[in-house]
């Protein structure tokens, strides 16, 4: 059982490791912060600490730093979460305002929150089961490309550029461009995403047999926007920070980076990550079931999609680092994009 001032001495080395990355001693501590009691009563608390494998010497006769553990008890007894600036909390809010669509909310998100936080920044796209289709647009690029733009209630747009083949690149005058707009259209609106591919050949059979080639890559490209939907995926920023804080990673930085690329790993823990009382989940070193982030955290938190879902939204990096000022900028951030979502 750790004492109170055994919390408390293990409160201020995480904060002075993770300010200073050196190891911290009981001089430092005395020095730094207003105990009241020697220099060999904090060594005591602190020899207490490593005996519970709170902190570790990582070399002799040096100071100590946290552990895995010890980290994760100072995260639970966190007492206070640092909350944002008004200035940052009115230029998250006009940031994010910014965004035209789902997409580039979503992009405009993470950039924000990596920014804050200095570590790479993830929110989970939600899927959206009940979504239903806005508009469909068709854009002649050239000759032989055209664009197809769905957009849904929700306020996604997914854009997919058509290859046209050679035999079908004389179909489309401005005049048989409009007339099919028109035919996907009021087939489509107002139906759900799911329905679109069946939904389309009802349109083909209408069309002259010339133009029914065309439909079939613009149906392609719809079906490849749907699949898109039902897939769970991330949006990531920042990864740029991890190379700040590479000596943070003693073993090696290459996990760390693979996980990231291939998203999978990341996307199970989030889904695997129940939120607290405080709505943020912490997984710490060699809490996370994948080896390649056992010398990495992930903080996370929720946001409301439009459909009233729960998705997640948080950082990751390495140990070391502000689990206070990154917990309140998490919550800030997710409270700001659950309100935008809310008023789309």
């Amino acid at each position: 059982m750790v004492s109170e001032r055994g919390l408390e001495v293990l409160r201020v080395i995480v904060q002075d490791y993770v300010a200073s990355r050196e190891p911290v001693g009981s001089k430092t501590i005395v020095d730094r912060h207003a105990f009241g009691v020697s220099a060999a009563t904090i060594r005591n608390d602190m020899a207490a600490l490593e005996e519970d494998g709170l902190i570790a010497a990582p070399h002799t006769s040096s100071g100590r730093v946290p552990t895995d553990k010890g980290y994760r008890l100072f995260v639970d007894h966190l007492a206070e979460v640092r909350a944002l600036s008004p200035a940052q909390r009115v230029a998250i809010r006009a940031f994010l305002e910014g965004g035209v669509d789902l997409d580039e909310l979503l992009g405009r998100t993470v950039r924000v929150l990596a920014q804050l936080t200095n570590q790479v920044a993830l929110v989970q796209v939600p899927v959206v089961p009940r979504s239903y289709v806005r508009h469909v647009e068709l854009v002649l690029l050239s000759s032989a490309r055209l664009l197809v733009v769905l957009i849904t209630d929700s306020g996604r747009v997914d854009q997919r550029v058509v290859e046209l083949a050679p035999e079908h690149r004389d179909q489309l005058d401005d005049e048989a461009l409009a007339d099919l707009r028109a035919r996907i259209n009021g087939t489509l609106v107002g139906r759900l995403i799911a329905d679109v591919p069946p939904a389309l050949a009802a349109v083909g059979e209408a069309l002259p047999p010339a133009r029914r080639g065309v439909l079939d890559r613009i149906g392609a490209a719809l079906a490849e926007a749907v699949d898109d939907r039902r897939q769970d995926r991330l949006v990531m920023a920042g990864a740029a920070n991890l190379a700040r804080t590479e000596r943070d990673f003693p073993g090696s930085i290459l996990p760390v980076l693979e996980a990231i690329e291939e998203q999978v790993v990341l996307l199970r823990l989030f889904r695997e990550m129940e939120l607290d009382g405080r709505g943020v989940s912490v997984s710490i070193g060699r809490e996370n079931p994948s080896e390649g982030l056992a010398e990495a955290s992930i903080l996370a938190g929720g946001y409301r999609s439009q459909a009233g879902g729960l998705a997640r939204i948080g950082v990751l990096g390495p140990t070391r680092m502000d689990y206070s000022g990154n917990i309140g900028a998490i919550r800030a951030v997710a409270r700001y994009l659950s309100r935008l979502l809310g008023e789309e």
